[in-house]
């Protein structure tokens, strides 16, 4: 194990969660019509954010819930934040609401350059 996966908790991960390095995740996004997440808040996607992209606040509680139930289970759906912590905290959340595969940025949108 790495001291890095350490730090960042991606040793704990349950299998439905991956985690994709920037040129990984932009391969995984190209390929078509995606779910694609950034859960930051309105302000920090309206500074910039993943072509695509929908938008939807980890913070919100039971908005984001009530957002994602209505989003396909079975189907990827790739997250991002501002440095992957939040989005891996919402990975967590998505599966135990039942997604089967998810995927999370590594070190979220501040490693984003494209």
């Amino acid at each position: 194990m790495s001291i890095l996966s350490f730090l960042f908790g991606e040793q704990n991960l349950p299998d439905t969660i991956k985690i994709l390095d920037r040129e990984e995740y932009k391969n995984a996004i190209s390929k078509g019509k995606v779910q694609l997440v950034d859960v930051r808040t309105h302000a920090e996607f309206m500074s910039g954010h993943i072509k695509g992209a929908n938008n939807i606040d980890f913070f919100q509680g039971s908005a984001f819930e009530s957002a994602f139930s209505k989003m396909k289970k079975e189907k990827p759906v790739y997250l991002y934040c501002q440095s992957g912590n939040r989005s891996q905290k919402a990975a967590r959340r998505l599966v135990e609401m039942g997604f089967t595969e998810v995927y999370d940025l590594r070190g979220g949108y501040r490693t984003w350059s494209y």
